[in-house]
């Protein structure tokens, strides 16, 4: 009687634990699991997964990187949470004793700053924009993080970073950085350029297999930047978010997705349709295998169709 009531016992346990989703929150350690890639001399990728936020993966689905110079580390976003951060830099100590001299957030997005604790906030640099934008916007993005991705989140604050960049060539060590001033995916987003390797560090300007997200996006200002990134003679290119390409895939992929999106937006509000009939129209064949869709389609739709709908609203000569 007691063995039964023993495995009736662990059998509700365990059902309970697959209807729950708990394996993550239950038997996490919390480790990211983070393992560097080299992608050029001196050069580490850690890829996050092509999802949306959740409990199951702790915020991981950014990429972040890494240089390792004479003359110190620089780190390219510093990932979703504190325990990212802290995770990121012991990986780094795994590569290299070097210490970390420079920190660059590419933007505001909370995947891409809440990592920021684990650094010496001397390391820490944005664009003045992004700083901004982080002052005003990070602790509900903090917040959220919290709810999306829970205990993954324990002890994580924001930390604003307080060096501004300026634009043109930073210097660390043998590398030749050239640091790129953009928008479009937000007010301000920063690319970096690796003069010396030939590494095109893209940021969120650059979605490769993996559907772009658009809460802040100015899409005429993005695919401009787009533009910008492909005159450079890169090797190289790591998105923000999706693996590493050697060739102009994800350029390409951004673009084409980015232009369906905004001439689908003013083909409905000039036939005047309202947002549900969007929310409901279908992907192109070849946007339907991008992970995240069709969510990140029904987000833009939230994002970007009342604007849409108020310029076709607009007399023609308001427009310009």
């Amino acid at each position: 009687m007691k063995a039964r009531v023993l495995f009736v016992t662990h059998l509700l346990f365990w059902t309970l634990v697959l209807i729950l989703g708990l394996p993550s929150a239950w038997s996490a350690d919390f480790d990211y699991h983070l393992r560097p890639q080299a992608i050029a001399p001196d050069t580490w990728v850690l890829e996050g997964r092509t999802e949306d936020f959740s409990v199951d993966n702790g915020g991981n689905i950014v990429n972040t990187a890494f240089i390792v110079t004479p003359a110190g580390v620089v780190v390219i976003d510093s990932g979703p949470s504190l325990r990212y951060g802290q995770q990121l830099l012991a990986a780094i100590g795994r590569i290299t004793p070097l210490p970390v001299v420079k920190v660059l957030i590419t933007h505001h997005h909370p995947d891409h700053f809440l990592g920021n604790q684990a650094f010496p906030a001397a390391t820490l640099a944005a664009l003045p924009e992004t700083i901004r934008d982080l002052t005003r916007e990070g602790k509900a993005f903090t917040e959220n993080m919290y709810r999306l991705t829970g205990d993954w989140m324990k002890g994580t604050e924001m930390v604003v970073p307080g060096q501004a960049l300026t634009p043109g060539i930073l210097e660390v060590g043998n590398h030749r950085l050239e640091l790129l001033a953009l928008a479009g995916h937000t007010d301000a987003d920063l690319a970096v350029f690796d003069q010396t390797t030939g590494v095109l560090f893209g940021g969120d300007l650059v979605f490769h297999q993996r559907a772009p997200t658009t809460p802040h996006a100015r899409i005429s200002a993005w695919l401009s930047s787009l533009d910008h990134l492909a005159t450079r003679p890169y090797r190289v290119i790591v998105p923000g978010h999706g693996p590493v390409a050697t060739d102009d895939a994800p350029l390409r992929q951004t673009r084409a997705y980015l232009v369906w999106l905004n001439r689908t937006m003013g083909e409905g509000a000039a036939a005047g349709l309202d947002m549900t009939e969007m929310l409901t129209r279908p992907l192109p064949p070849d946007f339907r295998a991008l992970a995240v869709q069709p969510v990140e389609y029904r987000r833009s739709v939230a994002h970007l169709y009342p604007a849409a709908e108020q310029a076709a609203l607009e007399p023609a000569g308001d427009r310009r």
